[in-house]
């Protein structure tokens, strides 16, 4: 059975606002409730794909309570170095920003986070180290007022995804027709969240997904056991 013509409508309103130049990198952030925060933050603003550097081998673990179900909507790509991870966003052309209380540190209101941007956000205790703040092209902070001159991890990428929106939205970059996304991008990404029974499938045994029609339905022939899942 084909997907409900109101179901892909949503799916193809949602993914036409994403955005591939605005993301986030987590560094050794562990803990599942504020992994599952920073991925629905992304959901929310539009973010297309995050970036993780952690052990290797071990996966992001989210509370699906917290996630709400973003983590299906939001694309995670491992790095195993931090090294690895900035030298593909810069290849990209991203700025690359990081949260830091120092000399040479700026308010990121007064920031540019209309070009591709990604922040970096560190782990929850001890925040970016050394190395990491250095391969920063700005290092940002987020001016408080309390005896704590800090915030949750997840409320700080919160604050900066949804600075990063604002100003976009005032410049009327936010794409709202798919134009955020390269063409063959978009046309795996609204496969999988359409059919994610059957992209497993064709990922195990190395083929394409089948077209799709604009009602979101698969047009080219399937075995008939791949068609019972859809």
């Amino acid at each position: 059975m084909p997907v409900l013509t109101r179901r892909f409508e949503k799916i193809r309103n949602i993914l036409n606002s994403r955005m591939t130049d605005l993301t986030v990198v987590l560094e050794d952030i562990e803990k599942p409730h504020n992994i599952s925060a920073i991925i629905r933050s992304c959901d929310a603003v539009g973010v297309l794909e995050a970036h993780s550097i952690g052990k290797e081998g071990k996966s992001l673990q989210t509370f699906n309570s917290t996630a709400q179900g973003s983590q299906k909507w939001v694309k995670i790509k491992s790095h195993k170095t931090i090294n690895s991870a900035i030298k593909e966003l810069k290849i990209k052309g991203f700025k690359i920003y990081g949260t830091v209380l120092g000399d040479k540190s700026c308010d990121y209101r007064d920031c540019d986070f209309t070009g591709p941007t990604a922040f970096v956000l560190g782990a929850e205790k001890w925040g970016l180290n050394k190395e990491t703040i250095a391969l920063m092209d700005q290092s940002i902070f987020i001016p408080m007022r309390g005896m704590v001159q800090s915030l949750n991890v997840s409320v700080a990428t919160a604050i900066l995804l949804f600075e990063a929106l604002r100003q976009r939205e005032k410049l009327g970059l936010v794409p709202t027709d798919g134009e955020g996304i390269e063409e063959k991008v978009y046309k795996d990404t609204i496969f999988e969240w359409t059919y994610p029974d059957v992209a497993k499938w064709c990922k195990k045994k190395g083929i394409d997904y089948p077209s799709i029609n604009n009602k979101g339905e698969i047009i080219d022939n399937l075995p008939r056991t791949e068609k019972l899942r859809c």
